[in-house]
């Protein structure tokens, strides 16, 4: 075979390098050296197994699907060494092939799609056996009632389910196992999850674990019931228990291409048939459409977050929403339609045109199209075995791909790729999209007030003279900023239908010109992202409630401008409006999670943002449109933090043991880590843009060291831990910071160490703290870590803040430090109160609790139950401490700054208040402050 008509010079001349290279001056193989002209990876191979070359070149190979088994049958005398090597050595030669099959003999895609899967079925099968006989040969194993091993069973999800593999792809694999039976025939027997475990351990390891040969497959367990946090593996009956109680409408869609990788019997029929009325429902579906109407706005957000323009997979028209249209069908209609229960795309398609979903033409052309993107996406794999949908980055991988497609250049590659993927999202449109939500019929006069821009304009919109003064500023320099940006034919046509409905929404809601300036400043910070402008416009609904938001609070507006993501939030009132539950926070993070390439640090610090946002605005909108309590704002907020926290935590352990291994005796639920919080992420009052007060502490002693290739000291360790926390927290990516972390509450302050051995922070505390510490102590909980060390730290605390004090040294060190944070930090003046730090404010509430509970905890343990200044006060006035009508004084002061600073926050006003408002409270807390302060007579 010689290279193709037009196989570029530069090509032909990298692949002559090449081939001489590896086989000196024999004869040319035109087929060996188009391969290692189009492919690195075929390159990297063949310069080490060059005899490979032979082999795929012999005609009979090229016709052969053949998939020998990649390890002897005496798999018990195998070692970890031997395995490893032959599975990646099998792996290399085939995927070897079928970049030969693809770039070089134009093979249909449909077929190596399936003989990748064919591959990839008896590497995972090999390496599941071979754990099996390892594991078994030291433990024994679990069996039938027949006597016979009951091996662990696989299911693959994905593309690897559906048995349409990518070339370099990962996989999605969930373990299973059908009986709990102890383990008969070893040194000792053990429970089947304890022998099953073990296996799956060594099953990961032989697939993804990298050596001098590479890895097999990047396998991830993340689609597994309750995801990281679940167990490894579960039995059947314990996994038909999740699904049936807590399977969400994303794991039903999931799961429709779960696969059992595993010889027919008898289990794998029980475990379908177990799963099948998860999946499908037993008649026509249609509760799924509100599910699906959300799948489909997180394609779209999607896109819109990763600008995926030049992706084929997720970008708009790509192979995803091919998979969309016809797996949501699927959900739809398969309990009534067996042939649609299927894992194979192409089935389900033809059982979909048999049904009269689609017709003869619809389906031909939306395989066809499906057909050329998964060949491009084969293709741009093969190019160096790399797992990517972008398309090529470089003149090289250009000019490869314009071989291969048999195209003159990147313009007309490009517009072959383009014209299926329009196909496509038409399709999708039509099969998945929903109709726009009806709005008012809109009155010309909007048009023409937007167009015009003049007062004449306005008045036909707005009668009140005044309203249409305020507004006029706010348009006229929207209108001045649009006219000076690029922002193209589409977007200027997208923004001209929109404002219309824009003015509209303004009217109906009697905006102000503070509001039409926050909304178009909104509008201003997306008019070069014309999908968002789409999306407001496809979305009356998301329009209203951005006009409402604004209206009620300027801190909202603000930070939708900011993070111009938060739009999609705007699309669904029931849950924009609708915080989740104080105990979910955790699960919801961890399920969001579940869509991040644990690999893509960058990505993982984004979704720690964008998570923290859109729960922010959800809390937001709740508080500003009073359906959330006041009072309740701050332990939402707190929530949200400690759940960001214990995610931001569990990211950096992943990385550090990655890359120094684990300290003895810790592992994914037993870090030996902690975070204590104080301030008022420790007395569950934060606000919006609180920074949070953290310390970190451990309970390793300094002797012990990491297992990893690169040791360490476990002291060492988490050091970085905790520096790797900062890193997460504090760095500014393209959606600002985390949070501002704050760590000098920490023994010795900004000098000292930044994670310490829990004895040392109680020695500390004992010796060196000064007053002012012990008092930040009151506000002090451990907001993540195992059981015992919140039970030690809780014990420390109790120690600290019940010793004995000398009342008179105790409030003259109180004072001193109230009135040199005053100095340094009051705001106030005559007639304005500085509700945190002026007399009389917030931080004077908080001094006088903490006084009560140092002055008294010695004789009244209760004061120290809680952290929070409210619980506080109410024990203090149970344990008599201070009056009931004291107390209830500064209970009352207390809510209503922090209901007003909450609304401050929200109007992102200076949190100065008329100290004329606020007279009676400002009276009470300095009567009080007065009367405990004062000195003895």
């Amino acid at each position: 075979m010689t290279a193709p008509s037009g196989f570029n010079s530069q090509l032909q001349q990298l692949g002559k390098d090449r081939y001489e290279q590896i086989y000196g001056d024999t004869e040319i193989d035109n087929d060996l050296l188009q391969l290692l002209a189009l492919s690195d990876f075929a390159y990297d191979v063949l310069s080490t197994h060059k005899q490979w070359g032979a082999w795929l070149v012999d005609p009979e190979q090229q016709q052969c699907r053949a998939v020998p088994d990649p390890l002897p049958q005496q798999l018990s005398d195998v070692s970890e060494t031997q395995a490893l090597t032959m599975l990646r050595r099998y792996r290399q030669q085939y995927w070897l092939k079928v970049a030969y099959l693809d770039l070089v003999c134009g093979n249909d895609i449909a077929d190596s799609m399936a003989y990748v899967s064919a591959l990839s079925d008896t590497l995972i099968d090999a390496a599941n056996r071979w754990a099996f006989a390892q594991v078994a040969k030291v433990n024994g194993a679990p069996v039938d009632e027949h006597g016979h091993p009951i091996a662990m069973m696989i299911l693959g999800m994905g593309k690897l389910g559906g048995k349409e593999l990518n070339y370099s792809s990962d996989i999605d694999l969930i373990f299973t196992y059908p009986l709990n039976t102890p383990t008969q025939g070893g040194r000792r027997s053990i429970e089947a999850q304890v022998f099953y475990t073990k296996v799956a351990q060594k099953v990961i390891a032989a697939l993804d674990q990298h050596t001098v040969d590479g890895r097999v497959f990047r396998v991830d367990m993340r689609l597994r019931p309750f995801g990281d946090s679940g167990p490894l593996v579960m039995s059947f009956s314990a996994m038909e228990a999740y699904y049936q109680e807590q399977g969400r409408e994303w794991e039903r869609y999931a799961m429709l291409k779960g696969r059992l990788i595993h010889a027919p019997c008898n289990y794998v029929h029980e475990f379908n048939e177990m799963l099948r009325p998860f999946v499908y429902r037993r008649y026509i579906d249609f509760s799924v459409i509100e599910s699906l109407r959300k799948m489909k706005s997180l394609i779209a957000q999607e896109v819109r977050r990763k600008g995926l323009q030049d992706n084929i997979k997720l970008g708009a028209g790509g192979i995803r929403e091919v998979e969309f249209i016809v797996q949501a069908l699927q959900l739809i209609r398969g309990g009534r339609e067996p042939q649609l229960q299927t894992q194979s795309l192409a089935k389900a398609l033809a059982a979909l045109t048999e049904l009269g979903v689609f017709t003869d033409e619809q389906q031909q052309q939306l395989w066809q199209d499906y057909a050329l993107l998964r060949q491009v996406e084969q293709y741009l794999q093969a190019f160096n075995d790399e797992q990517t949908q972008q398309l090529p980055q470089s003149q090289r991988d250009w000019l490869r791909l314009n071989t291969l497609l048999n195209q003159a250049n990147e313009e007309h590659s490009r517009a072959v790729i383009e014209a299926a993927m329009g196909r496509i999202r038409d399709e999708f449109e039509q099969v998945i999209g929903f109709e726009p939500e009806q709005g008012d019929d809109l009155d010309d006069s909007y048009t023409l007030a937007w167009e015009h821009n003049d007062t004449e304009a306005l008045s036909d919109v707005i009668a009140n003279a005044q309203q249409r003064m305020s507004w006029q500023g706010p348009l006229n320099h929207f209108h001045e900023r649009v006219s000076k940006q690029p922002i193209g034919k589409r977007g200027r046509d997208t923004l001209d239908k929109l404002m219309p409905h824009v003015l509209q929404q303004l009217q109906h809601a009697h905006a102000c010109g503070e509001v039409v300036a926050l909304v178009t400043n909104v509008l201003d910070k997306i008019m070069s992202r014309t999908a968002y402008l789409e999306l407001l416009l496809e979305n009356p609904g998301a329009l209203q409630q951005l006009v409402r938001l604004c209206a009620h609070s300027r801190w909202i507006g603000e930070h939708i401008a900011h993070y111009p993501i938060l739009l999609d939030e705007l699309i669904d009132p029931a849950e924009l409006y609708n915080p989740l539950p104080l105990d979910a926070y955790s699960n919801e993070i961890r399920q969001y999670f579940l869509r991040i390439d644990e690999h893509d640090l960058e990505m993982q610090m984004e979704a720690l943002r964008q998570f923290k946002q859109t729960q922010q605005l959800r809390i937001a909108a709740a508080d500003a449109t009073g359906a959330l309590p006041v009072m309740k704002v701050s332990d939402h907020l707190s929530a949200l933090a400690e759940a960001i926290i214990e995610q931001a935590v569990n990211l950096a352990w992943q990385q550090m043991v990655a890359r120094f291994g684990k300290v003895p005796g810790t592992d994914e639920q037993h870090k030996g880590f902690a975070v204590i919080a104080y301030g008022k992420a420790g007395g569950l009052e934060l606000g919006y843009d609180s920074d949070l007060d953290l310390v970190f502490v451990h309970n390793h002693d300094g002797d012990s060291s990491t297992d990893g290739d690169k040791s360490i000291s476990a002291r060492q360790f988490y050091l970085k831990l905790a520096q790797r926390l900062m890193h997460l927290f504090n760095t500014r990516t393209s959606s600002g910071i985390l949070y501002e972390l704050d760590t000098r509450l920490r023994p010795e302050g900004s000098s000292g160490l930044l994670a310490i051995n829990i004895e040392s922070f109680l020695h500390y505390q004992q010796t060196q703290a000064w007053t002012w510490e012990h008092q930040a102590l009151v506000r002090a909980r451990m907001v993540y870590g195992i059981s015992a060390l919140r039970q030690r730290f809780s014990e420390i605390r109790i120690e600290i803040l019940a010793q004995a004090r000398q009342i008179a040294s105790l409030r003259d060190d109180v004072i001193a430090m109230r009135e040199k944070m005053r100095r340094h930090l009051n705001r106030e003046n005559e007639f304005m109160l500085d509700l945190k730090q002026g007399v009389g404010g917030m931080t004077d509430i908080e001094f006088i609790t903490q006084f009560l509970v140092l002055a008294h905890a010695h004789h009244h343990p209760a004061l120290l139950e809680y952290s929070d200044n409210i619980r506080i006060l109410e024990a203090a006035a149970h344990c008599g401490c201070i009056s009931e009508r004291q107390t209830q004084q500064l209970i009352h002061a207390y809510c209503h700054y922090r209901g007003l600073y909450h609304v401050l926050s929200l109007r992102n006003q200076e949190k100065m208040v008329a100290k004329i408002e606020l007279q009676d409270e400002i009276a009470s807390v300095s009567q009080i402050w007065e009367q405990l302060f004062a000195a003895p007579k």
